[in-house]
């Protein structure tokens, strides 16, 4: 990996980790339909005016109903989860949770893909399992219904990218990345807009929150997604898949720097052996690895 793959690399996980912090402070004020609404449309226009930009030719005819399902399971319900949940949790213990789409990409590869379950992946799923008991039950927020709930929230989050990711990977084979981006955006944005039109906000946005919203759209998501796309290309899918150590790490900085997020000993230690689970599925470090699913 040369120098410039490398920060790219770190960027990447900078810009998905400072999701979760972006997330933290607007949806509060904007609601979790409002903010992903926006988020998706945004990210969709941007995307679609570098495409024009770059003159890149977007060949969406003959794919929009998988694009719907795609942008529906990887995007619009995932994106509303894990909003909704910010509501009751950290930003950092949502990035810590949300890693676990690799454990349940694993899962939903075995059962829809018939990919083997090797023993490796098995101890990493296992691990990760006991991975999220730790990170929950000795986290300093207490465990009350509503946070369990959003724990919930963020894990079915995960799931989704794991179904949407496996579906991607079934579905897409020959699609250039960009119009796969910029159809799945635009699609989840056709979902989430109309019912964000029903759930505006009664008062006027921050500027905080409008400033978070922008970065979340234009930084943690088009942006984010060009330089996934550029990491593929020269680095190679083993490399880029490095990024799901990276996020989680980012989102626990991120939470603590700047919204002073409490950190006990189960945040380390649920993050540690979480991060250890990613290693045993992915099989980094060990000279192969899966593809990373696009957030």
């Amino acid at each position: 990996m040369t120098a410039k793959d490398f920060a790219a690399l770190i960027s990447l996980g900078a810009l998905w980790g400072a999701s979760f912090l972006f997330i933290r402070v607007a949806v509060p004020v904007l609601g979790p339909f409002v903010l992903v609404g926006v988020r998706v449309g945004l990210a969709a226009l941007v995307l679609a005016l570098f495409a024009v930009a770059a003159r890149r030719a977007l060949k969406l005819r003959g794919l929009w109903a998988p694009l719907l399902f795609v942008g529906i399971a990887n995007t619009a319900v995932p994106f509303a989860l894990i909003s909704a949940s910010e509501v009751h949790l950290t930003a950092s213990l949502a990035a810590i949770l949300n890693s676990t789409t690799v454990l349940f990409t694993a899962l939903v590869a075995a059962v829809w893909l018939g990919e083997s379950l090797t023993p490796k992946k098995i101890g990493g799923v296992l691990l990760g399992i006991f991975g999220v008991a730790v990170l929950v039950g000795w986290d300093p927020l207490p465990l009350t219904p509503v946070v369990l709930l959003s724990v919930a929230a963020v894990l079915g989050a995960s799931l989704c990218y794991g179904v949407g990711g496996v579906f991607t990977k079934r579905t897409f084979a020959g699609v250039p990345p960009l119009t796969l981006a910029v159809g799945q955006q635009t699609a989840a944005a056709a979902v989430m807009l109309p019912v964000a039109v029903i759930d505006l906000p009664v008062g006027r946005p921050s500027v905080a929150a409008a400033l978070c919203v922008l970065a979340l759209a234009v930084l943690s998501t088009a942006v984010a997604y060009l330089l996934f796309f550029y990491l593929i290309a020269s680095a190679g899918p083993t490399a880029t898949s490095t990024v799901t150590l990276i996020v989680p790490v980012f989102g626990l900085i991120f939470g603590v720097l700047f919204l002073d997020e409490p950190v006990g000993p189960g945040t380390i230690a649920g993050l540690a052996v979480i991060l250890c689970s990613v290693v045993l599925i992915t099989g980094i470090g060990f000279g192969r690895a899966e593809k990373v699913p696009a957030r």
